[in-house]
């Protein structure tokens, strides 16, 4: 299980539904694939998915920092090689660029470790196959008042019972009252609305608006505030005690999620597999159920469906559907559900054609 390759792929291909997160959003889909290798033959694969520039920059950074270290080394020390990771890039950056890299290696290291098992993930971590719930993201605000409504009619129809809107930016606060009046009344009570804000208020418009949603039953407001605003989520979630304040997608590591630990009024965390790995993931979800905090992870479901099938605090999946079409075979929602692979490791892989014909080279 010793290392002895490591190789970078860069993948730009455009979305089957482009997704509209804003009225002019136009841009492929950026994909870093980091392909390992060890002694025996056995491989492992992890990947990100890029919604703005950067995926380049993180290929640059895991061919200089990261995998030269990486060669040599025993796919068996997951943890050590997060921690010396950690430290390399403590002073330079342990957020961002460099944690992006990190992760990823993480991902792989995971899936060839899972693979030299003979295992999927959530067996080798003991979990089970039951099916876990996912809610139909998607209703972007760049379609529109309507457009939302009808993105979550097409959604529900699929089989799920709870979809994701957003709300601000472009919207005023009366316009997302409307949105969410005229989705609750189009979908009626059965179905689970979630409102997704992205950092778009302060803490005092936030309150504000969030006060007049709250009529239309949201089952959460999801980052109302801008992630480094922790007074911001502690003065909403005091103020709106009927309301679930949620949020941690934009938060690196457990570390960045200590507040929220050491005062626990968010209910629910969000954390990005991109943001630390699969390894701090597992150590997110071990400290939040020490509070009571259940985990709804930010995008990839196909991944994420073998974490939550393997801790006692997961609640949903968010499936935005943004990667289904690249897999050789990807883990299917059936009634709103999702059930792990069990293929060994995390059981994906990429279509040959895609590897082929989407490269990127940086």
């Amino acid at each position: 299980m010793q290392i002895t390759d490591a190789r970078v792929t860069l993948l730009r291909l455009p979305y089957c539904e482009p997704p509209r997160f804003q009225a002019g959003y136009d841009r492929p889909r950026d994909i870093l694939v980091l392909d390992l290798e060890a002694a025996d033959g056995q491989t492992g694969m992890g990947y990100e998915l890029f919604l703005w520039d950067g995926f380049e920059t993180v290929g640059a950074c895991l061919k200089e920092v990261f995998l030269p270290q990486l060669i040599g080394r025993s796919a068996f020390e997951i943890e050590a090689i997060w921690h010396d990771n950690w430290r390399r890039a403590y002073a330079d950056g342990r957020g961002g660029v460099m944690l992006l890299a990190q992760s990823v290696i993480d991902i792989a290291l995971w899936d060839l470790l899972g693979r030299h098992a003979g295992l999927p993930l959530y067996q080798l971590w003991g979990g089970r196959d039951d099916p876990i719930p996912c809610y139909g993201s998607g209703c972007w605000r760049g379609l529109g008042g309507s457009g939302m409504v009808a993105k979550a009619e097409r959604l529900v129809a699929r089989g799920y019972r709870a979809i994701k809107m957003q709300a601000g930016h472009v919207f005023s606060a009366a316009e997302d009252v409307a949105n969410l009046q005229r989705m609750r009344e189009t979908l009626g009570a059965d179905v689970d609305i979630m409102i997704d804000a992205n950092m778009a208020w302060t803490a005092d418009d936030a309150l504000a608006v969030c006060t007049r949603l709250e009529e239309y039953d949201p089952y959460w407001i999801e980052e109302p505030v801008a992630a480094h605003d922790y007074a911001g989520y502690f003065r909403l979630a005091d103020a709106l005690p009927r309301l679930r304040i949620v949020g941690g997608e934009n938060h690196c590591a457990r570390f960045e999620l200590r507040p929220f630990f050491e005062r626990p009024g968010i209910p629910i965390l969000q954390p990005d597999v991109a943001r630390g790995g699969l390894t701090e993931l597992r150590k997110i979800a071990t400290v939040a159920d020490t509070y009571g905090i259940r985990l709804a992870p930010h995008l990839y479901p196909e991944l994420m469906v073998h974490l939550l099938a393997s801790i006692p605090n997961g609640l949903v999946l968010e499936d935005m559907q943004l990667l289904d079409d690249i897999w050789v075979e990807a883990p299917q929602v059936v009634d709103g559900c999702m059930r792990p692979p069990d293929r060994p490791g995390h059981g994906l892989t990429i279509r040959p054609e895609i590897l082929r014909d989407a490269r990127h080279d940086d």
